[in-house]
């Protein structure tokens, strides 16, 4: 029997959430999605955009649900697993998730961050088991980039032996 790969979880999880992350993930102004420098792979934020499409805009706590909020977080990270598997080929190169970043646009009375990104932390969990327990920081802001209702990003560590 053939064990599952990460790229297949991954593949699952976006398909449950019915998008495809295969078109070109585009820069929007002059940064890069991701650095690597030796093992680590800083990426930079991601919004929940399919396509060329954010598909949860607005404030969470006012026009936008806890649930849907949650989904959000989860388009961001595959977006940010997309950009991993094609830097380094595939995700069972990334030996250790270190560090996630979750930013919330969220009305002044919203405390529910950390519900918010444990969406994204329990994603990585799903794919990479242990190695993708890290630490985290969930911040409620006032705005984020295309009215996007969360921003994730991330750092992890790739194996040596890869690329």
């Amino acid at each position: 029997m053939t064990e599952t790969t990460r790229d297949q979880i991954a593949d699952q999880i976006a398909a449950e959430l019915g998008h495809s992350f295969d078109g070109e993930i585009i820069a929007g102004g002059h940064y890069v999605p991701l650095v690597r420098d030796g093992r680590t792979v800083y990426l930079s934020g991601q919004v929940p955009r399919v396509g060329t499409t954010v598909v949860v805009t607005g404030r969470v706590g006012d026009a936008v649900s806890l649930d849907k909020a949650r989904e959000g977080a989860q388009i961001s990270t595959l977006r940010s697993l997309t950009l991993l598997r094609r830097a380094l080929g595939s995700l069972d190169a990334v030996e250790k998730v270190l560090r996630v970043g979750v930013f919330v646009q969220c009305t002044a009375d919203f405390t529910q961050q950390s519900e918010v990104a444990d969406a994204a932390s329990d994603l990585l969990h799903r794919v990479f088991g242990e190695a993708g327990v890290h630490v985290r920081t969930a911040v409620g802001v006032y705005q984020l980039p295309k009215n996007a209702s969360v921003e994730v990003e991330m750092t992890v560590a790739a194996k040596q032996n890869i690329g």
